[in-house]
């Protein structure tokens, strides 16, 4: 009589709930969700001040890094990468519906920093090529251009995004989000974009090997006696930048 062998049983498969029970996991609600839940949660306001907030604070370290003076052969092109990933931003919160804060009346955010720190540190940073002039509105008729310092402009900038910063971290999101875009829209957004032109202006000067004309006197202050002294700096700058920023020098 010959032994009958016996066929193994296969296993039973097991359902979505047991498999994530027998593992510990979440029910399969949690996971199993209708694309318009996973839109939501990735298009919602929530995500939306998220990301805003993730980018502002990038440009809030970065700058304060560059400032430090570590490395100020790569400050510029640097510059030119933050200004220009932070009007992304700015860009959107421009676009976006306008928000509306929980509260009637904006709370109180607290002293504003001191930002001398940070613009004295641009300005001994970018000293040959701080100033620079610009028309903030083109659409004003015959608008004469005026002096600026980048300096000033990104100490200005990190000021607002940090008030916006201090009702965002504080629970505020619509608040923060407020103040992000109305801020945006009347003063960090022209004052980054005027910036983002000036720097962009010396990358190109650099890439494309064209010297910088002379400054012939333009500053931001107004005092006669500085006139000397800053027309002094215009003939000089290129001598100065031709290291940090690969210019060269016209021959005399």
């Amino acid at each position: 009589m010959s032994d009958a062998t016996t066929a193994p049983t296969a296993p039973t498969a097991l359902t979505a709930t047991e498999l994530l029970d027998a593992t510990g996991g979440p029910t399969p609600t949690a996971v199993l969700r209708s694309p318009e839940a996973v839109t939501a949660a990735v298009e919602g306001p929530d995500a939306f001040a998220v990301q805003i907030a993730d980018q502002i604070e990038s440009f809030i370290i970065a700058v304060a890094e560059i400032a430090k003076g570590d490395d100020p052969d790569s400050a510029v092109p640097h510059l030119l990468l933050q200004v220009s990933q932070l009007l992304l931003a700015g860009g959107r919160l421009g676009a976006h519906e306008d928000v509306v804060p929980e509260e009637r009346y904006e709370p109180d955010t607290g002293p504003e920093p001191d930002m001398d720190g940070l613009r004295d540190g641009l300005a001994r940073l970018l000293a040959p090529v701080d100033v620079y002039s610009e028309v903030f509105d083109p659409y004003v008729p015959r608008a004469m251009p005026v002096a600026c310092r980048i300096s000033d402009d990104l100490a200005d900038i990190v000021t607002d995004l940090r008030h916006g910063m201090a009702h965002y971290r504080a629970g505020r999101v619509s608040e923060a989000l407020w103040w992000w875009q109305f801020s945006y829209l009347s003063n960090w957004g022209p004052t980054a974009g005027a910036a983002l032109r000036a720097v962009q202006s010396l990358v190109a000067h650099v890439r494309l090997d064209t010297p910088l004309a002379e400054l012939d006197g333009l500053d931001t202050d107004t005092e006669v006696e500085d006139g000397d002294l800053e027309r002094q700096a215009g003939r000089v700058m290129a001598v100065e930048i031709a290291a940090p920023l690969g210019l060269r020098p016209d021959r005399a």
